[in-house]
């Protein structure tokens, strides 16, 4: 029998939950990072792609968190809240 590993879906023995410590630390991070609903419309409807990079960047730096995971939370609100059909 096999798991997957609950952040990157790779297949790992089924006594493990994560297939990496860098897995389960990027996993349990994104958990707790809370981005508001009017940031993401901002970024997706006003700003280019440029100033879009840039207020993201900001936005990771301001609060210590990574980048890509940042863009992926970002990119699961606007698929789950904006995103019309």
């Amino acid at each position: 029998m096999s798991n997957q590993c609950q952040y990157c879906s790779k297949k790992i023995p089924i006594s493990k939950v994560f297939c990496s410590k860098e897995c389960k630390e990027n996993y349990f991070e994104k958990a707790i990072i809370n981005i508001p609903k009017p940031f993401v419309k901002k970024l997706y409807y006003f700003c280019s792609d440029e100033e879009k990079e840039r207020e993201i960047s900001d936005f990771c730096k301001r609060h210590n968190w990574k980048e890509k995971l940042v863009k992926e939370k970002i990119e699961d609100i606007y698929l789950k809240q904006f995103k019309c059909g």
